[in-house]
């Protein structure tokens, strides 16, 4: 690219953009946010009120026909995640996507093949594998610092049964799995570099919704079981059970939002072992690591392959309902 800064437009005005990721994108070394688009210009200019300087425009389209925005970000409906990063790509803007990329994972071939084609950067915006702690909770099961891992438990709630809310509709691609039950499977596939084998699961269902899932899957050597719930308090924990210790990552999915970045190791023999990250910012990092592949070339922690895998798992867990 022909400049040192990324030039940013969002592509919605979703609550996580304006509190989360709009925020983070200030915070980042490379990149600024020059423009929001939402559906009516009235909803753009309201989100812009909060971000003095950028630009609004009342149409999707006209955002990506601005020729001084270099990538979106889309947190739209999760149904509509694979069309807009289409036609992203097609217009010339490198895009982060929020997650679920896609509600299956046949739909990310055609992703891929338009990232190739363009030689753009699409990508799915899992924020947790840009966290330090998860490259340190990584690096200590490669290390054996547990001993060979033979189990992995978690747990990811929230309640919302609001149902004017799209993660309680169906049409929108809502359900507790596509939202939160993405996190302990990449995750637990981030640190081990394995895929699961087999999957089983209950669901409840509420108006064609997965509000509350378990979930109980085998990967080469260990097994993994989950809940997750859009309909139970809040609480999030992962915790890896080798034969040597346990270790436990506190606030796996949301730090400073839920609680500190904390991981903690405890050996058979009693002692312990912890490390914190209290300064870090997933969200910082992860625009942080798009802008080096972008300007520099880096391999980007979470590429549509690996996003390819988790999409497969959460499908599988679907087809093993019991």
């Amino acid at each position: 690219m022909e400049h040192s800064q990324i030039r940013w437009g969002v592509l919605g005005t979703a609550k996580i953009a304006r509190e989360w990721l709009c925020p983070a994108l200030a915070l980042s070394k490379k990149g600024r946010f020059d423009a929001i688009a939402s559906r009516s210009l009235e909803s753009a200019k309201a989100f812009a009120a909060h971000f003095p300087g950028i630009k609004a425009y009342g149409d999707y389209q006209a955002l990506l026909d601005d020729p001084d925005i270099d990538a979106i970000y889309i947190p739209l409906p999760n149904n509509d995640h694979v069309s807009w990063t289409l036609k992203c790509l097609e217009a010339d803007k490198h895009v982060l996507c929020e997650k679920p990329i896609a509600m299956k994972a046949d739909e990310i071939d055609q992703l891929i093949k338009m990232r190739d084609k363009t030689g753009l950067l699409a990508a799915e915006a899992f924020m947790v594998t840009h966290h330090p702690q998860w490259q340190r909770v990584r690096a200590w099961i490669s290390e054996d610092k547990i001993g060979k891992l033979k189990h992995v438990e978690g747990s990811f709630t929230y309640f919302n049964d609001d149902m004017g809310n799209i993660r309680n509709h169906a049409e929108y691609g809502g359900g507790a799995l596509p939202d939160i039950g993405v996190y302990p499977s990449v995750t637990t596939r981030f640190v081990t570099g394995l895929e699961p084998v087999s999957a089983a699961s209950k669901i409840e269902w509420e108006n064609g919704v997965d509000t509350t899932a378990r979930v109980m899957a085998e990967f080469p050597g260990f097994s993994l079981d989950f809940y997750v719930s859009m309909r139970m308090a809040l609480r999030q924990k992962m915790v890896f059970h080798g034969e040597k210790g346990v270790l436990t990552v506190h606030t796996p999915f949301n730090p400073k939002g839920y609680g500190p970045a904390v991981i903690e190791i405890r050996y058979t023999n009693g002692s312990r072992e912890s490390e914190s990250f209290e300064t870090a910012d997933q969200y910082v990092n992860q625009f942080d690591a798009f802008h080096e592949t972008v300007l520099n070339g880096a391999d980007f922690p979470c590429p549509l392959e690996f996003s390819l895998g988790n999409q497969r798992m959460i499908d599988l867990i679907y087809e093993g309902e019991m």
